[in-house]
């Protein structure tokens, strides 16, 4: 399961190796198989954000962060709000650094501080985009997040042979504009498994 040891850097860019390889999950959903062992990672989708030789690290995508939302988050921040300030709410990405704030976004906006994930996906975690965000700017579709999760050397490709999670393709629909709490159906549905199929005998890479 996703190791808690923090990590100054929890994001490499990713090679177009990486990305075209297909031993690499970088820009992929992970889903949790039912028999998913830890409680913090039940159902969860992950977007997997780094995947090299040295870690992978993602956001979990389909859990809210509590109560916390986007206005508590600038208060927090000394950021001010503005009348075109979206109410947004802030997911749970991850038992890593939970005080710590990411944003993944489409590639219309990138900035200094982002990092490009393939095409459409990038992510950011600066104050800047956040201040953007808050006058009514920022990228286009975005999700925001507390935390990630991370995976030391070989131990997410270990995960993943041992039926702990499915690996599916992901899309900018299901990241943005599903509700939360359907993520999880929806990205099975993508490859056609239906939760009354799932078992902890088989995998999908």
């Amino acid at each position: 399961m996703p190791n808690e040891q923090k990590n100054s850097m929890p994001v490499d860019p990713p090679s177009r190796k990486q990305i075209s390889d297909s031993n690499w999950l970088t820009g992929q959903l992970l889903v949790a198989m039912p028999s998913m062992p830890d409680p913090r990672f039940a159902r969860a989708v992950i977007y997997i954000c780094s995947h090299s030789p040295n870690g992978a690290m993602g956001l979990v995508v389909n859990r809210l962060f509590g109560e916390a939302d986007f206005l508590m988050l600038l208060q927090q921040l000394s950021i001010a709000a503005s009348s075109d300030t979206p109410h947004l709410p802030v997911h749970f990405g991850g038992p890593v650094e939970t005080g710590r704030g990411f944003v993944l976004h489409s590639t219309d906006y990138v900035r200094d501080g982002s990092v490009p994930i393939d095409e459409a996906i990038a992510l950011t975690a600066t104050v800047e985009i956040l201040q953007a965000i808050a006058d009514g700017g920022g990228p286009e579709r975005l999700l925001m997040a507390l935390g990630y999760s991370g995976w030391g050397a070989g131990q997410l490709e270990s995960e993943v042979k041992a039926n702990g999670w499915l690996t599916v393709p992901a899309d900018e629909n299901l990241l943005f504009n599903t509700a939360p709490e359907s993520k999880w159906e929806r990205a099975l549905a993508k490859i056609g498994i239906s939760p009354m199929m799932l078992s902890g005998e088989a995998g999908h890479a």
